[in-house]
């Protein structure tokens, strides 16, 4: 069966990032990602997160299509909640090399547990 285009783009997504045009001050970019969705490694279960990405960018700023994209190839992957709101995290640093940054990953309640996970870089 054919991939369907959205299908294709997900599984084909890389993170982009373009220059930061106010590079004469610090600020702040905040994304929420209410629809996160990856699988646990030991039931296979799907696991929804609502994921909070803030960071003060230094040179770069993160592309907004492929970081949805990118967010998306999770759905499928079967990782711990620690493990991917890090990976998500270093994947970031790597590409915008930011003054700061954190990722938290909000985990929806599964057997009677809520899970917060909080990763942070600073320069």
């Amino acid at each position: 069966m054919e991939k369907l285009y959205g299908e294709e783009a997900v599984e084909n997504a890389e993170l982009e990032r373009f220059e930061n045009r106010t590079q004469v001050r610090r600020y702040t970019i905040e994304f929420t990602c209410p629809e996160f969705t990856c699988l646990c490694p030991r039931s296979g279960f799907p696991d929804f997160a609502t994921l909070y990405i803030q960071y003060v960018p230094d040179k770069y700023c993160v592309e907004l299509k492929s970081l949805k994209l990118y967010i998306n190839k999770f759905r499928n992957s079967k990782i711990f909640h620690e493990d991917v709101t890090n990976l998500i995290l270093e994947d970031l640093v790597q590409l915008l090399d930011p003054w700061e940054i954190e990722v938290k990953g909000d985990f929806n309640v599964r057997g009677n547990i809520k899970t917060v996970i909080t990763s942070r870089h600073n320069k």
